[in-house]
């Protein structure tokens, strides 16, 4: 069965210009992504990047405005009967992720990386890649900051 796969992540971007990005394994393949997870039956999208981050770290935070929504076919890396639609918002933490209390099954760690250091190739899914580079551009990077 062929099936839609919606995706919520959100892009921080600190007041020292860095980007929040999360490191994780699962089922045994490591990946940096942007935090965020599934959107579960019943929940809008902002509420689904709240829930992913106070679930999977602990964290508050406030989710602001769409940053990117996926524009092209994408087949999911896990599955080839799931077609993936990310949604990304900007958020701002309202927690300090040093504070953050990592749950759940997949292990993760957020960090951030310095945003004129950010580069597409630090990201292993295409549409990760996609965003990143659109906060490498000088005239999205202006719009971002706090």
């Amino acid at each position: 069965m062929k099936r839609f796969n919606i995706r919520v992540y959100g892009v921080c971007i600190s007041e020292q210009n860095e980007v929040l990005v999360s490191d994780e394994t699962h089922n045994g393949c490591e990946f940096t992504k942007f935090p965020g997870g599934g959107l579960e039956w019943g929940e809008g999208t902002k509420d689904c990047l709240a829930r992913e981050m106070q679930e999977e770290f602990g964290l508050e935070v406030e989710v602001n405005d769409l940053f990117y929504l996926t524009d092209f076919f994408q087949i999911s890396a896990f599955s080839e009967h799931d077609q993936v639609i990310s949604v990304y918002y900007r958020f701002t933490l309202n927690d300090d992720i040093s504070n953050a209390n990592f749950q759940g099954e997949k292990e993760e760690c957020l960090r951030w990386i310095p945003l004129n250091e950010l580069q597409e190739d630090v990201f292993m899914f295409p549409i990760d890649k996609l965003v990143a580079k659109q906060l490498t551009d000088k005239r999205s990077v202006r719009n971002l900051l706090p």
